[in-house]
């Protein structure tokens, strides 16, 4: 399923990508807004600290589903990438964009003084939570990743084929260039509708995401594609102290449970401490799909 968002962004570079529908915000009112220069972040309830990361150029409503009552026993911090969602990149218009987001969580962490929280990252925001758990392994309580991987070049390798970040940086940089270059110009909807067609099963959420596909920022949709696609975490997985579940979709086109299985165990293998949860009938956000299955997983990763 990852492969092919990869493959519908190189089809439709011309518009900005979001990595899944976003319904209205439904969480209650923020406590209060922090700013920083790479991300903004909502906290909402009290309690042991969650931190919810979306995915690329998915605003923080990606966790509508949960937040609220994950808020009724948790303080819960609702992280959203600045230029996602429509609002002001601020730092995000330069390289730099995944370690500026990384840097800005660890200074959350210590600032807000959160012991030992529950940190949860879907796509793009998984590979976020992989690299602070690995580099800054003090920062995280346990780790869920949802539907990512530690590398994504992985998907672009042609069967029993090795590839390195150098093998994929100039394709990379080409879908960078080519999804900037759409700053300025109205965006297509059908474009949009079709781009994020196979990352959900369900029409009313494919429909919400267009409008939130128009609305992200594509230079920082761009310059965040290009990190995703070229940092490799696979040699840094074995130094996550934290426990980590690993959620991923499956369903009955591709990939089929066996195979997702199988695939997501060897990808994640080096890390010590390593549980796997496959939702089925999902697509890549899972979470949209399937809430009931993904509630009840991610109650048992905060119960630990």
């Amino acid at each position: 399923m990852i492969a092919r968002i990869l493959f519908a962004l190189a089809a439709t570079a011309s518009i900005p990508l979001v990595l899944g529908p976003q319904p209205a915000h439904a969480a209650a009112a923020p406590a209060r807004l922090i700013q920083m220069d790479h991300i903004s972040v909502e906290v909402i309830g009290k309690g042991s600290p969650v931190i919810l990361i979306p995915g690329l150029s998915s605003p923080r409503a990606a966790w509508d589903g949960v937040a609220p009552e994950l808020a009724k026993s948790h303080a819960v911090y609702l992280v959203q990438v600045n230029g996602f969602g429509g609002d002001d990149p601020r730092a995000n218009l330069k390289s730099g964009v995944l370690n500026g987001i990384v840097a800005d969580l660890t200074a959350l962490i210590a600032q807000q003084k959160l012991k030992d929280p529950a940190v949860i990252g879907h796509s793009m925001g998984g590979l976020v939570g992989l690299m602070l758990a690995a580099r800054h392994p003090a920062s995280v309580g346990r780790l869920m990743v949802v539907d990512a991987l530690p590398w994504f070049g992985v998907l672009m390798a042609q069967p029993g084929a090795e590839l390195t970040v150098a093998m994929i940086e100039s394709r990379a940089a080409q879908m960078r260039d080519a999804v900037a270059a759409s700053f300025g110009k109205p965006p297509s909807k059908p474009a949009a509708e079709a781009n994020v067609a196979s990352l959900t099963r369900k029409p009313e959420s494919r429909a919400k995401a267009t409008g939130w596909a128009m609305a992200a920022d594509p230079r920082v949709t761009a310059l965040a594609l290009y990190e995703d696609l070229t940092t490799d975490m696979r040699g840094e997985l074995k130094a996550i102290r934290a426990p980590v579940t690993l959620v991923y979709a499956w369903n009955d086109q591709y990939p089929l449970k066996d195979r997702a299985d199988a695939f997501f165990r060897s990808q994640y293998a080096a890390i010590p401490q390593a549980s796997y949860a496959g939702i089925g009938d999902s697509a890549h956000f899972v979470m949209l799909d399937q809430p009931a299955a993904f509630a009840a997983t991610l109650n048992a990763f905060l119960a630990g």
